[in-house]
């Protein structure tokens, strides 16, 4: 919980943590919800994987106001990487061990019942620590499915997260405001383009996580826009005050992210759904930021509240996928409808949050605080604490 300190730290990063929970949060219903989708249009909660450019936007905020104005204050590339890593590194170890101790769990066999070696598991361990991906087909790319990081899938927007990093402190920061306005726009026109021309093969912006077809230059371009925008956010925005921003903004993110399917994705209209994943991501996240770092700062319980939700976000997001795994191979065995089989989502969501915080709890938090050699991390960790 937070202390009065705490509590006088600036309203915007308190909101936007607690969104940044609450998305998360739909992220894990929206994985569950995959166990039983036949095709992508038939997805429950249609479109929660344009959390992660919410995500990716809310970081470029919070990096772009917490450090910005600090380079010139001693401030190196080096020291600043070693923040991140700290703030991000030890969760995707810990997420990754929990990924091979699932693949284990199933018997090291890929999707289709292929047998994979120990060696070749190994290999896909280490290789995702150090950040290394798999291209589809490569023995170490173990579940067959040609996931950037199959051991455990969401560490691709973390892949796409330290890119942005990179790219903040060699270039990004650097940029003037009307080069970095030129960036947001044509990364901007590049997503429609790429959501409206099809070039996922489904009309819509969920790629990203595998190095199949065009689905890098798909994340690339979500990273560029909303990353960007982020930052460019950062240098435009002036404190305003608007009440029940952080309700106003989660019925929003809810609403945005469960719109079923729009068009016909074997018709003359799936373009409509590419259309719609862009303006939420161009104009609905940038409008939603917005508003949640005018909020007010709310009391102590709703203070709280976003603190909570904040922390846990990101262990949330990295280590739940593991238990979908074996969600998934036990539903796709016994051919099980939601309907059959409700309370054990139920059961999965909620032993996926336990997770998170005793994760949270018992290893991130004291690694980052031994990492950092300091009595507390929260001093950087408040301004840093959006990144995932």
């Amino acid at each position: 919980m937070m202390n009065g300190k705490d509590l006088a730290a600036p309203a915007r990063y308190m909101l936007l943590d607690g969104l940044r929970g609450v998305a998360a949060l739909v992220v894990l219903c929206y994985h569950v919800g995959e166990g039983f989708a036949t095709s992508p249009d038939t997805q429950v909660i249609n479109h929660g994987y344009l959390a992660v450019d919410f995500f990716f936007m809310l970081s470029g905020f919070v990096i772009g106001t917490a450090y910005d104005g600090r380079w010139e204050k001693k401030l190196t590339v080096g020291n600043f990487f070693r923040r991140r890593l700290i703030r991000l590194h030890p969760m995707l170890i810990l997420g990754v061990l929990i990924g091979f101790a699932a693949f284990a769990l199933q018997g090291f066999v890929q999707w289709d019942g292929t047998p994979v070696s120990i060696h070749w598991s190994l290999l896909a361990l280490v290789l995702t620590v150090f950040f290394i991906p798999a291209f589809p087909g490569a023995p170490h790319e173990v579940r067959g499915n040609g996931e950037l990081f199959p051991l455990n899938g969401p560490a691709w927007s973390l892949f796409f997260e330290y890119i942005g990093n990179i790219l903040y402190a060699l270039i990004l920061r650097k940029l003037p405001t009307k080069a970095l306005f030129a960036v947001c726009g044509l990364s901007a026109v590049g997503l429609c383009c790429f959501a409206v021309g099809n070039f996922s093969g489904s009309f819509h912006l969920g790629v990203g996580w595998s190095l199949a077809d065009y689905n890098f230059l798909g994340g690339m371009l979500r990273l560029g826009f909303a990353f960007s925008a982020g930052l460019l956010m950062a240098r435009l925005y002036r404190p305003r005050r608007i009440r029940y921003a952080f309700w106003i903004c989660t019925l929003s993110i809810v609403a945005l992210l469960s719109m079923p399917f729009i068009g016909d994705i074997e018709g003359d209209t799936g373009w409509w759904n590419g259309l719609y994943d862009t303006l939420c991501i161009v104009l609905a996240f940038p409008l939603i930021l917005f508003v949640g770092a005018s909020g007010d700062k709310g009391n102590e319980q709703s203070g709280g509240l976003y603190d909570w939700l904040g922390r846990l976000s990101y262990p949330v997001y990295i280590v739940h996928y593991p238990l979908m795994y074996l969600f998934y191979a036990w539903v796709w065995a016994e051919g099980i409808a939601f309907s059959q089989c409700w309370y054990v989502a139920v059961g999965v969501v909620v032993t996926s949050i336990i997770l998170a915080y005793v994760s949270l709890k018992y290893y991130d938090e004291p690694v980052r605080k031994m990492l950092s050699g300091k009595r507390s991390v929260r001093f950087f960790c408040r301004k840093a604490s959006l990144s995932k």
